[in-house]
């Protein structure tokens, strides 16, 4: 694979990284609720997300996604209805953010994430995209040749997921120094309220997506 190939497929895939999406708002809320450690987790969640979309498209399995109506509606409801999930969960945060603890003042305990959650909340929020899908499906097989070997292929789901790392780390390092900011309960409030709303518009777009086939 030629080095003018690559760099022009990192340049796809960085427009793709930065544009904005429910990957961004996901961090965005991590980071001042949960730490950097849970963004972290957040992103390589998105990563391995990557590998499977890539495998998926390796190997032809996309293709028979988008192909088949049915399947395509399954899959595009399940992502959206996550996507809308997630909303719920931050606006359900937020009716909660600052209400007294019978007993316990009014300030609540700070709340710790799970890793583990967190990894899954990345992985989910891509393997269940099908815009995602369909960026492996339309703009991925652009730069591979029929005689390549699927390991060939991988590195541009490496370069991809280098891109990705790059981008939100930068984001998240960002965040964590202006995090002594946004510790009020008033921010993390609002906060909630805008990335739930956010969160449901995007689920309410994505069910709405027609497949391309």
């Amino acid at each position: 694979m030629e080095l003018q190939t690559i760099l022009t497929f990192v340049a796809v895939a960085a427009l793709l990284v930065i544009s904005p999406g429910p990957n961004g708002f996901l961090i965005a809320k991590t980071v001042p609720m949960f730490g950097r450690n849970a963004a972290f987790a957040n992103i390589s969640g998105f990563v391995a997300a990557f590998y499977v979309h890539g495998t998926l498209s390796i190997f032809g399995v996309s293709l028979l996604l988008v192909q088949s109506a049915q399947a395509f509606m399954v899959f595009k409801l399940l992502g959206a209805a996550y996507l809308i999930w997630i909303g719920i969960k931050a606006l359900r945060s937020a009716f909660k953010q600052g209400q007294p603890i019978p007993g316990k003042g009014p300030k609540p305990a700070p709340r710790r994430a799970s890793l583990r959650k967190a990894f899954f909340e990345g992985f989910l929020t891509n393997v269940l995209n099908p815009k995602v899908s369909m960026f492996y499906l339309a703009a991925f097989p652009q730069f591979m040749s029929l005689d390549q070997s699927p390991l060939t292929a991988y590195a541009l789901v490496t370069a991809h997921a280098i891109v990705n790392v790059l981008w939100f780390v930068l984001m998240v390092m960002m965040l964590s120094r202006v995090k002594s900011m946004t510790q009020s309960e008033r921010f993390k409030k609002w906060l909630n309220s805008f990335i739930g709303v956010v969160f449901i518009g995007f689920g309410s777009k994505l069910a709405l997506m027609k497949s391309s086939g």
